[in-house]
């Protein structure tokens, strides 16, 4: 344990504590080592704000047999961090991460991924724990600041620093970072660009028809941010003496390439191209000859052993053959242009229960979308360190079983490429959405993806949008998505349009990119190289939008615009308001009268603390029901009105009361029963019957006082 002597923490390994800080972004921006995490292969402190990120590195050895490098990469949210205890009821400790702690944990490992040597097999983990969470604006990038610090004190090969900012627009159309919760809320574009010395390693946005102008933009705004971030890590790593780890990469042996090389002449090239799935086929059969050549060659029982080695061989001299005919001749895997979109297909109102679906065909890629209606009370209760109590009224759910890519695999819970994809899909829809004042209801999109062959994520954008039309969700515009490709040679790239797995395993860069007619919504950019120059990105951007063009324009012949009725299925919902005071006489005591509506009604409801009531019901009859009776309790009595079928309550011997309004009683005196002189009350009245008054005045005490004989005679006036 480290001991504390006059305030000061002292390191049990003699180390010093050490600091750098520089201006980032208008605020001070700390890193610190040596304070805690004795026993990692290194730990730092990010202080940024009053957001403390602890970011730690675990530099391992190689595990025996692995074929891929074991890199982990995960944010921990930590309630405390925020002055929060959780609140579910059940459960207050952390445990399974929340979507947006895997959705955060996806950002910080995308970027740092690629910067790892080819081969490099040992086992490596980054964690981003929050420990303290500066409100007004998100701890992801500092976390993800925090996570490359440490990788570069590890001494691993780690070709870094990496840093990030998140950017809005503001309402002067000024870039600016680390803007607030509420100001990225109405700005048009929200965008996270992590990068290196001048390059791009990742972008990821959501926006609001942003123009490709106004997202290039943002990118060149936080490539001079990150600077600052950039320069105090290699300060720090400087300071502190990082020692360089031994390692050995796991590399081909160039025989096998040689040998394999040999092989395959003249067996790809212009053989293999051909369109999907046919090309896949002729890879398999490919595959299969070779390995039983060279295992008939070298010996079953010696070519076990060797068989990785020439698969691996096999598949990278596949991807230089993708790579030689995009640059040397400009012919893609399947014989496609540049620019060329696979064959489309689209179909909606496929599943006849459902209230909205949708199937989607994309050459070999197709997803199926199911949306569900259901009143605002089913809306998502998000309760995270950043967000309490806060709700998710779109939903967009994303599954990819191993069917999909021909494969065995268990169902279990979705995992993070599950997550990450559905996320992209439902931010794609969010800014053309209807508000929920015109369109009362929780939506739930899932795409179920029929088979894989790049671009799922795109798929399920196309297929949620004509799912959602198909349902009737009065969308202020269709939106669709493409992913892209680019490969570089030299100072060359190549732009590729809608890219299949071919050409995403062979490329360097790949992005999606949803929009309407007008602009983006989301944007996900991922590179495979060290980084790219904005420019290089603008090109793809803009061949981009001709391509969501396309699809847009294909989806649009199949449903022009969202249908104009619900399914017969769907519930209806409906909407009053009522004046806040009043809801505790709707609720009632212990619910007893809000629970007594909706038994008798058949109807759901959910009311709102600014006073708005939503009535859920397939039956119309039934929501005109609950709306009367809800009505009634919020009525005020109204001088001069005539109440029609009220009961009498209690017949004393000067009148009768009657109740015109739930709790709203008043007395009839017996000379305003009849025109004729009425002796008794009880002559002409029994409780319960039913009669018809008109509120003739309230006196100063409340009071009401009705008359049968003033509402006959208003009555008759009227006949």
């Amino acid at each position: 344990m480290s001991q504390t002597i006059n305030n000061a923490t002292i390191n049990p390994y003699g180390k010093d504590i050490l600091s750098v800080e520089t201006e980032f972004c208008g605020r001070t921006l700390t890193l610190e080592v040596n304070r805690v995490g004795f026993r990692t292969t290194a730990s730092v402190l990010v202080r940024y704000g009053e957001t403390v990120v602890l970011g730690t590195a675990m530099a391992g050895k190689v595990i025996p047999g692995m074929d891929y490098f074991p890199l982990s990469i995960d944010y921990e949210e930590k309630f405390y961090a925020a002055g929060k205890i959780s609140g579910s009821r059940f459960i207050k400790r952390e445990g399974k991460p929340s979507d947006e702690a895997v959705l955060i944990g996806r950002l910080i490992d995308r970027p740092i991924r690629p910067l790892w040597p080819k081969g490099y097999r040992n086992e490596v983990q980054g964690v981003a724990s929050v420990l303290s969470m500066d409100p007004s604006f998100r701890p992801d990038v500092v976390a993800m600041i925090a996570v490359s610090t440490a990788f570069m004190l590890t001494g691993a090969p780690f070709d870094g620093p990496v840093a990030g900012v998140r950017v809005g627009i503001d309402k002067a159309g000024d870039y600016r970072a680390f803007m607030s919760a509420k100001e990225l809320a109405e700005s048009k574009l929200d965008l996270v660009v992590a990068g290196t010395d001048g390059k791009v390693m990742m972008v990821e946005a959501g926006a609001k028809e942003a123009t490709e102008d106004e997202v290039i933009g943002a990118m060149e705004f936080a490539v001079e941010a990150i600077k600052p971030a950039l320069e105090l890590q290699r300060e720090l790593a400087k300071k502190v003496g990082v020692t360089p780890q031994e390692y050995e990469l796991a590399l081909p042996d160039e025989q096998f390439q040689k040998e394999v090389d040999s092989w395959v002449e003249g067996k790809l090239g212009e053989d293999l191209r051909m369109p999907y799935p046919e090309r896949n086929e002729l890879i398999a059969v490919l595959r299969k000859q070779m390995h039983d050549e060279f295992a008939a060659k070298i010996g079953e029982e010696a070519y076990k052993e060797l068989h990785g080695q020439y698969d691996e061989a096999l598949q990278l001299a596949i991807h230089k053959d993708v790579r030689k005919g995009i640059v040397e001749h400009g012919i893609r895997p399947d014989g496609r242009k540049m620019d060329e979109i696979r064959p489309l297909s689209t179909e909606v109102g496929i599943l006849p229960r459902t209230h909205g679906s949708s199937l989607f065909t994309r050459g070999v890629t197709q997803g199926m979308n199911i949306v569900t209606l259901a009143p605002l009370s089913y809306a998502q209760i998000v309760d995270t360190m950043e967000v309490s109590d806060g709700e998710r009224r779109y939903m967009h759910h994303y599954n990819a079983p191993g069917y999909t890519v021909g494969e065995v695999r268990r169902l279990g819970s979705p995992g993070r490429r599950e997550i990450g994809h559905g996320y992209l899909a439902e931010r794609a829809i969010m800014p053309v959405l209807p508000s929920e004042a015109e369109f009362p209801y929780a939506i739930r999109s899932v795409t179920e993806i029929m088979s894989q062959n790049g671009s799922t994520s795109m798929a399920a954008t196309c297929s949620s949008c004509l799912a959602l039309m198909d349902a009737g969700v009065p969308l202020k515009a269709p939106v669709s998505g493409i992913a892209m490709g680019l490969m570089v040679d030299g100072d060359k790239s190549y732009v590729l349009s809608d890219i299949a797995d071919a050409e995403d395993f062979a490329g360097d860069m790949d992005f999606k990119v949803t929009g309407t007619s007008k602009g983006i919504t989301a944007l996900q950019m991922d590179m495979k190289v060290h980084g790219l120059p904005v420019a290089t990105l603008k090109r793809a951007l803009e061949q981009g939008k001709q391509g969501r063009a396309f699809i847009l324009e294909h989806m649009l012949k199949t449903l022009a615009e969202p249908r104009n009725e619900l399914s017969p299925y769907a519930p209806r919902v409906e909407s009053i308001t009522i004046h806040p005071d009043k809801i505790r006489e709707v609720i009632g005591k212990g619910g007893e009268t809000i629970q007594k509506i909706t038994a008798e009604t058949g109807t759901e409801i959910d009311i709102k603390d600014d006073g708005t009531v939503m009535i859920a019901s397939p039956d119309k009859l039934k929501i005109d029901a609950a709306k009367q009776w809800i009505e009634s309790i919020v009525a005020e009595p109204e001088v001069g009105k005539i109440y029609v079928d009220v009961p009498v309550v209690s017949v004393l011997d000067f009148g009768a009361f009657v109740q015109i309004l739930p709790g709203k009683d008043g007395l009839v005196h017996v000379s305003e029963i009849s025109e004729e002189r009425t002796e008794k009350p009880s002559d002409k009245l029994k409780e319960g019957d039913k009669v018809t008054v008109k509120l003739v005045a309230i006196d100063d005490r409340g009071r009401l006082q009705l008359s049968m004989k003033a509402a006959a005679r208003e009555l008759k006036k009227e006949k």
